[in-house]
């Protein structure tokens, strides 16, 4: 999908504020309201918007430990079988399948580093996980910082239109 300058507004005015609302948004960038409406339905069907939601904190409400853990899974057992296990573990905010010495990654959060201890025992209790190495995260400097790169895009493509 061809990202230009206004997506690029209008995705950055509602990753600011979700709230915003799309007449307010119409009228903060000065277009139409059912040109806001055409472009955020577009970034909707096409996927590159996949929702436009609150962002949690965890630590707000009594999860201010979070870890990175690396896990090895059994071979006969497969990804698809231990994403299912795994997904029942609500303190499991995110799972990847990665290459390299480790099957999967995974970002866990708890509510102290006992609480991390029990996370992890009903991990390694699931039988599909043959070995876990984690690492805590002691300061968050940003995450899910994909705007930028969202906006490089659309810069890239309205310089190429300029030229």
């Amino acid at each position: 999908m061809k990202i230009d300058e206004l997506d690029a507004k209008i995705v950055e005015l509602f990753t600011a504020d979700a709230d915003i609302g799309v007449l307010a948004a119409s009228r903060k960038l000065g277009v139409a309201r059912p040109t806001v409406q055409a472009r955020l339905d577009k970034l909707k069907k096409t996927g590159v918007i996949q929702q436009i939601a609150p962002i949690l904190n965890p630590a707000k409400f009594g999860f201010p430990v979070m870890a990175f853990v690396s896990v090895e899974i059994s071979q006969n057992v497969g990804h698809v079988s231990v994403g299912a296990a795994l997904e029942v573990i609500p303190e499991i905010v995110e799972m990847y399948t990665v290459s390299g010495d480790q099957d999967v990654l995974i970002r866990i959060v708890a509510e102290s580093n006992d609480d991390l201890q029990r996370v992890l025992d009903s991990i390694s209790r699931t039988g599909a996980v043959t070995r876990t190495r984690s690492a805590i995260v002691l300061q968050t400097h940003f995450q899910n910082r994909v705007l930028p790169l969202f906006n490089v895009v659309g810069r890239k493509r309205v310089e190429a239109l300029e030229r």
